[in-house]
């Protein structure tokens, strides 16, 4: 048992500043009251929790919206996928202690298929019991330390997700050299090098001499998310990195990331945000 100065709960929100191949949201320790349950819920991003002691049981409907019920036990997790909507419970006699970050980003997908964790396999058992270790002490410290610096946090959230992928009995091996991972990665440095301007779909797609179906279709498999979802939340972040680091009005940065109308603009970034880009501003500019 961990010591949280008499709670027995750690719970905190990490300070958002547009980390595009992983970022984090939430996290948090809890040891759980007996029979203590959470949902029917479904989250925004990918949640992991890593079960430290005691048992519970989880609720989640598959990528066939089936509902199943696990028995987790103390060395084992679970794997929730954003719109997935699930419930959990802690045992009556043995409640669970857990630690559990939220994420997302461009890598996350990726990495998540690569530990053989999925939707419809949503449970982590481990395959090295060292390996398993280390990545319950990189949760840990991360849930411990949420006055670090957001890089340094992220630093141990890129050492969590390596030991996640090394330590599950269900890893996958990667498989290099794929014509769709050459096709992602040149859409990508498409999008990387063009957001500013009026692009869309079609030109990404184009630029790939890819039928516009078929590339959407292998983009989403890959990234997890639309080529006009990536588009996006692309923009979006470059716009967060405007506001917070220059004087710029908001039309001026509305036009540097792609708007031409600042109206599409402000409506783009509360979609992704929940607020208007000048109170983005007012929370996050950094002082001089």
């Amino acid at each position: 048992m961990m010591d949280a100065k008499e709670k027995n709960w750690l719970f905190s929100i990490f300070p958002n500043e547009g980390f595009v191949d992983l970022g984090l949201y939430q996290y948090g320790w809890e040891q759980c009251e007996p029979l203590h349950s959470y949902g029917p819920h479904a989250r925004n991003h990918y949640l992991f929790h890593y079960v430290i002691s005691g048992t519970g049981r989880l609720q989640s409907t598959d990528s066939q919206g089936v509902t199943t019920e696990y028995q987790i036990r103390s060395g084992q997790g679970f794997l929730i996928y954003p719109k997935q909507v699930n419930t959990y419970f802690a045992d009556r006699d043995h409640p669970w202690e857990y630690v559990w970050l939220e994420f997302d980003g461009l890598r996350a997908k990726e990495a998540l298929e690569l530990a053989g964790l999925t939707m419809d396999q949503p449970i982590y058992r481990s395959g090295a019991r060292d390996l398993s270790a280390e990545l319950m002490n990189e949760m840990l410290y991360i849930a411990r330390h949420s006055d670090q610096s957001p890089l340094h946090l992220i630093g141990h959230l890129y050492l969590f997700m390596d030991y996640l992928t090394r330590s599950s009995a269900s890893r996958r091996m990667m498989q290099s050299g794929k014509i769709r991972d050459f096709y992602i990665r040149e859409a990508i440095s498409f999008v990387e090098q063009n957001f500013q301007n009026n692009i869309t779909v079609e030109n990404i797609a184009g630029f790939c001499n890819l039928n516009r179906s078929y590339f959407g279709k292998i983009f989403r498999d890959a990234m997890g998310k639309s080529p006009q979802e990536f588009l996006i939340s692309y923009r979006m972040t470059k716009a967060a990195e405007l506001l917070k680091l220059t004087d710029l009005t908001i039309g001026d940065i509305s036009n540097a990331v792609g708007y031409p109308s600042q109206l599409h603009f402000s409506r783009a970034f509360k979609n992704v945000y929940q607020v208007s880009p000048r109170q983005w501003r007012t929370e996050h500019k950094l002082s001089k």
